[in-house]
């Protein structure tokens, strides 16, 4: 039976807000444990609170985005971006190292869509300070496992440069496959940029069992 456009919009919010009102010790309880003792990394969503030092981040780490991203620089900016990550389809969460609680990289899983796709899309960064030493992988693990765990998301992609060979790196350590290139996809650093696309779907890993998201039609 097909859900109301306002029940679908309450679950989504729901499920946001279930996630946003978690303690950071909470949300990281369900990555905390890991096998082999690694766990080096918490996740938290961002937050205001988070201004200053993600701005300090990114002034230091300009050299390491660029041509690949670009994230807030100023104040309004970075307030702006804040407002974007607090809407129910989007989702910006913090690496921080687990010893220091410094934040060491960023994942935002984006344009989530429920129904038949349960999916979303991928953007990441490492931030310079802390750059090659392998959080970043460790963060993007954990929240493949936050989006299939605990969103109950199906799918995740990510959009690549083909000459992003470390961003490329990353995702084959974590599990992605290549599924084709997209001339002229997303408007980058001032042009339309052809991006390799990448994705992991919940069937690819070895996750905790969920029930499907209610907003995921019976047939």
């Amino acid at each position: 039976m097909r859900q109301a456009p306002d029940t679908v919009r309450s679950m989504v919010e729901n499920d946001r807000a279930q996630v946003v009102g978690q303690s950071d010790v909470a949300i990281d309880a369900f990555p905390a444990d890991r096998p082999d003792g690694s766990g080096r990394v918490t996740l938290r969503p961002l937050a205001g609170r988070d201004q200053s030092e993600f701005l300090d981040l990114v002034s230091a780490s300009k050299d390491l985005h660029r041509p690949w991203m670009s994230l807030p620089s100023t104040p309004q900016d970075f307030q702006a971006y804040l407002s974007r990550y607090e809407q129910p389809n989007e989702e910006s969460l913090l690496i921080c190292v687990r010893s220091t609680g410094a934040v060491a990289g960023m994942v935002n899983i984006n344009s989530i869509i429920r129904g038949r796709f349960q999916s979303g899309s991928l953007a990441y960064a490492a931030f310079a300070p802390t750059a090659g030493q392998g959080y970043l992988t460790e963060g993007l693990e954990l929240v493949v496992r936050h989006a299939f765990e605990q969103l109950r998301l199906h799918r995740l992609e990510a959009q690549i440069q083909p000459g992003n060979d470390a961003s490329i790196r990353l995702v084959r350590r974590v599990g992605f496959r290549h599924e084709g290139c997209s001339p002229e996809l997303l408007f980058i650093d001032g042009a339309w940029r052809d991006h390799e696309r990448w994705a992991i779907t919940n069937t690819m890993i070895d996750i905790a069992p969920t029930d499907p998201h209610p907003t995921l039609p019976e047939r």
